[in-house]
């Protein structure tokens, strides 16, 4: 199966040498990228690729509002758009999440059952992998909103990672039920009402430990989460490479646990996971970092090639629909 990734590729802090880049690295026979940017930019750095003319801009400062309005010709909104008319199979930016996820609804639509779409992040626990959702889609919600987003987090760990019955965590500042701001308490008692497997509060540190299958927040609270964490682990790794080198014998005992620290790395990297799925759309969403470096969107074209294959959308609206009292009234 030949999966058409549109790539949005002035999205990012480093666009678009860096999304180009990746963008040519992540083309295989089956994966077939195609960059939406101004024409004569894009095609001097991939001369290899499609390109899509979308020659205006949307600044990752912008506000999502006055990108819906104004730049619907944009890269981003474009590449959005080949999703929703099925030139494309996924769309990957690592541009302004506020403006993918308007781009998203206006262009892709939203799955009938779904009241607001949300960023599902993996973590790479200890345990095995888990989700953190909402990981930055609504910087505001309400206690109803996080419930529907454990239905999601819930549906994507089982037909994704291959979690059975998994369990559901409140992030949270305590494990006790009292403990949280007043949407986080009210959004505990809906969890542990409602027939999902709530395992109750969680606390951050425990998030890289495995604390729960899916971790559930607003959007806010969760994009902090992630940046904490991925900046966390750079840091350790860095230092840790970095101490190594500051001896003979710490050279000497780096290269004794290279294969070792190449296997730590590759599985905490943020890097190595790319970004994170839009889920509740009509097709599939990939929202890289913002800070993507070109090996992290190769990730992301991977991920969002996955997706594809794995059939996440098509899943996703038939457990939503199948089980179409779940989340109602949202």
């Amino acid at each position: 199966m030949t999966v058409r990734v549109a790539v949005d590729a002035m999205g990012g802090d480093r666009a678009p040498e860096e999304i180009v880049a990746g963008a040519r690295e992540a083309r295989t026979d089956g994966v077939v990228p195609v960059l939406y940017g101004p024409r004569e930019l894009i095609q001097a750095l991939a001369p290899d690729l499609e390109v899509i003319d979308a020659p205006v801009v949307v600044g990752m400062h912008e506000k999502p509002a006055d990108a819906a309005r104004e730049k619907r010709d944009s890269s981003l909104f474009a590449a959005c758009r080949a999703v929703g008319e099925g030139d494309c199979d996924v769309v990957v930016s690592a541009g302004n999440t506020g403006a993918m996820l308007a781009a998203g609804l206006l262009e892709i639509g939203r799955l009938p059952d779904v009241s607001r779409p949300a960023i599902a992040a993996p973590l790479p626990a200890r345990r095995g992998p888990s989700v953190l959702i909402d990981a930055g889609a609504n910087a505001d919600g309400r206690p109803e909103h996080l419930l529907q987003f454990a239905h999601m987090g819930t549906i994507f760990a089982e037909e994704m990672i291959g979690i059975r019955d998994p369990g559901v965590g409140l992030l949270s500042i305590g494990e006790e039920p009292e403990k949280g701001n007043r949407m986080t308490r009210q959004a505990h008692a809906l969890l542990s009402e409602d027939g999902i497997r709530f395992v109750g509060n969680v606390e951050g540190r425990l998030l890289l430990e495995g604390a729960a299958d899916v971790v559930v927040c607003d959007g806010f609270t969760g994009n902090m989460a992630l940046k904490v964490l991925e900046g966390t682990i750079r840091t350790v790794l860095d230092e840790f490479r970095e101490e190594m080198m500051k001896s003979r014998r710490g050279k000497v005992g780096g290269l004794m646990i290279r294969p070792a620290a190449r296997g730590l790395r590759q599985r905490l990297d943020p890097d190595t996971y790319g970004g994170g799925y839009l889920l509740g759309l009509k097709g599939l969403a990939v929202v890289a970092h913002g800070n993507s470096s070109r090996r992290a969107i190769v990730s992301a074209i991977q991920l969002g090639a996955r997706g594809v294959r794995g059939r996440v959308v098509e899943r996703m609206a038939e457990r939503l629909s199948t089980g179409a009292e779940v989340g109602q009234g949202v």
